[in-house]
């Protein structure tokens, strides 16, 4: 047992000693864009209704309870507004919803959470998960 470890040593010596190998060249396609993660947890918006997430005054996405989406954006200023949607009580109204800017940097990966502030729907940075 003794002999067949010093042989493995002195197999693996030459690999510990080695440089380390340069990085290969990203050929990913997505290396220039941003990683936008929304979620809607279960106990942040206590309503039934769903929640739309406009991008740009586009809606993007409609969340229910415990749903997230996620969008692959180009870096750069994103506008974004929240807003109750559905039938009933739940219908969009006739007011302007208010709206926050994002600054996307190529490359990064952003989760926000969804919560009901005094000032309405908002997103709430989230902690990256590990």
């Amino acid at each position: 047992m003794r002999l067949l470890c010093s042989v493995l040593a002195l197999l693996l010596a030459p690999l510990a000693q080695a440089e380390p190998l340069a990085p290969l060249p990203s050929t990913s396609q997505g290396e220039g864009y941003a990683v936008l993660i929304v979620s809607r947890e279960r106990l942040e918006v206590a309503t039934t209704c769903e929640v739309a997430l406009y991008l740009h005054d586009q809606m993007a996405a409609r969340l229910h309870q415990g749903q997230s989406v996620s969008f692959n954006l180009p870096p750069g200023r994103v506008s974004l507004r929240l807003g109750l949607t559905g039938t009933g009580p739940c219908q969009d109204g006739i007011n302007q919803l208010a709206g926050q800017s994002l600054e996307l940097q190529a490359g990064e990966v952003r989760r926000y959470r969804i919560a009901m502030g005094s000032d309405g729907l908002r997103l709430h940075a989230a902690p990256m998960l590990n």
